[in-house]
């Protein structure tokens, strides 16, 4: 019978000298990482990694071990060029940005958009990051006119929802971000008070219709469940919501909105904490025109596109985690007129002037298709 022991014994022996010969290809691979700054030579040799797999392939024997073989020195390679990437900003080998460093934002006398009307949840965001003294603001119907304003130089900064802790991502945002050159400057989280709003006089049982914007009906969905009898509609946004209850006046109308929209409108509470998530938050960015970031940022946005192939969106994501960086969050919307193809989008801790961030951005940014930093705030 095979001794087991014996088994482990030589497998313990194999190991050791697979990491010796690990040691020794990784001393090899830094004098080739000498050799690439001082030629300017890009790290990443696609043709080269390509032959070099194909040939070792070809040396293992059955299907099982050319497929093993290929994965072990697939990871291999991208280790290698970690530590490429990591001797080069350690070299002094600066990676470009766009990106400045500024020790505020300017906001004295900035002009602020917001999608939506007063009493808007964008508009409580809005006053909570900017204050309300310094600054300007003004209400747009969409969130593309909001970005449009910005890029006609008609706004400094736009105040748009992201995500919420209950319904989720808002999509649209996302494909804006890829559409639009503009950038993430700032973060503000809010936490959301659903409450039903009717006409003065109504009550719970006169309402037969509800309108609110999509995600703070989803955010409700629960309650609304609860009274089957309503008819729900969608409205571009929560305050709208109310205004369009408010002037029509009808008490089988209800609105899903804040407290200050109802008091803003003049509507009354028909029932409060509607909400199924008691914590129910949403995350606001701030964009602005100019690629600038201050030096408490500690949020990292950034999307890229893939080859598509297996194992690029974890070769990519890789980079984060070798750099001991933390992710938060990521996000895929596809790629219009590419079928089956997706953008991804990747927050992690960090900041541009950090070495860690620096090897992470400038690894995806020579192995993906393409990249884009969307702030550091």
């Amino acid at each position: 019978m095979i001794d087991l022991q014996d088994c482990r014994r030589e497998i313990d022996k194999i190991d050791k000298q697979i990491v010796e010969l690990f040691q020794r290809r990784m001393q090899v691979c830094e004098q080739v990482a000498e050799y690439k700054i001082h030629t300017g030579k890009p790290v990443l040799d696609s043709e080269r990694e390509k032959n070099k797999l194909e040939c070792l392939e070809a040396q293992a024997e059955g299907d099982f071990n050319r497929l093993g073989v290929q994965e072990i020195f697939q990871q291999i390679m991208a280790i290698s060029r970690k530590r490429q990437y990591q001797l080069l900003t350690e070299n002094g080998i600066p990676h470009r940005t766009d990106y400045e460093f500024v020790d505020a934002l300017p906001m004295n006398g900035a002009r602020v958009v917001f999608q939506g009307v007063e009493g808007a949840y964008s508009y409580a965001a809005m006053r909570e990051y900017f204050g309300g003294d310094e600054i300007t603001s003004f209400h747009v119907k969409t969130w593309r006119d909001a970005m449009d304003a910005i890029v006609a130089k008609k706004a400094d900064y736009a105040v748009l929802p992201i995500e919420n802790s209950t319904a989720g991502t808002v999509a649209d945002i996302y494909d804006l971000l890829a559409e639009y050159q503009l950038f993430i400057v700032g973060e503000q989280f809010l936490r959301i008070k659903h409450v039903l709003l009717g006409v003065p006089g109504a009550s719970k049982s006169d309402v037969t219709k509800v309108y609110s914007h999509p995600q703070a009906l989803a955010q409700c969905s629960p309650y609304l469940r609860q009274h089957p009898q309503w008819e729900t509609f969608e409205a571009v946004n929560t305050a709208g919501s109310a205004k369009k209850v408010a002037e029509e006046g009808l008490v089988c109308q209800a609105a899903i909105a804040s407290r200050e929209a109802g008091r803003l409108f003049g509507l009354e509470v028909l029932d409060e904490d509607i909400c199924s998530n008691g914590e129910n938050f949403t995350r606001f960015i701030i964009l602005g025109r100019e690629p600038v970031y201050e030096k408490g940022s500690h949020k990292v946005s950034i999307c890229f596109e893939l080859p598509h192939e297996t194992g690029t969106l974890y070769n990519m994501l890789s980079h984060i985690i070798y750099n001991g960086l933390n992710m938060t969050k990521i996000e895929s919307r596809p790629i219009p007129g590419r079928n089956w193809e997706y953008r991804f989008f990747v927050d992690f801790e960090g900041n541009l002037e950090e070495a860690a961030v620096v090897n992470a951005i400038r690894g995806i940014t020579q192995e993906a298709n393409s990249c884009r930093i969307l702030g550091n705030y």
